[in-house]
């Protein structure tokens, strides 16, 4: 079992950054594949990024070169480093983990979920 909390979400201006972090409960955390999703008001549920145990990561194309991800197994937590954010960034930010990476943008495959943290951007 593994319980998740995101924190680190709040107002950011356009082009400024934040940087959420993802803190894990559970021995067995630094086996797992940990990903971020957002969903915006009115809008499905998309994927953002993710990060195996073996630190491999893997970003969707919207974010790439603005959203970076990283982990520290010893301190059981992941954090997403956004920066230049947008007014299109606001969304509540989850976490979620999984074991493997097979189809690792697809929200179903994750097993385990935080209860998210808001991130909203102004113009």
């Amino acid at each position: 079992q593994v319980q998740l909390v995101e924190s680190g979400g709040g107002l950011a201006q356009t082009g400024g950054s934040l940087r959420l972090s993802c803190a894990a409960s559970g021995r067995t955390f630094g086996t797992y594949t940990v990903g971020w999703f957002r969903q915006a008001q009115g809008k499905e549920r998309e994927f953002v990024t993710a990060i195996s145990w073996q630190h491999i990561t893997f970003t969707a194309a919207a974010m790439e070169g603005r959203f970076g991800v990283s982990r520290d197994n010893a301190k059981n937590t992941v954090y997403l480093q956004m920066n230049r954010l947008l007014p299109g960034d606001t969304a509540v930010y989850y976490c979620a983990a999984r074991e493997g990476t097979a189809s690792i943008s697809r929200a179903a495959e994750y097993i385990y979920w935080g209860q998210g943290t808001q991130v909203t951007v102004s113009s």
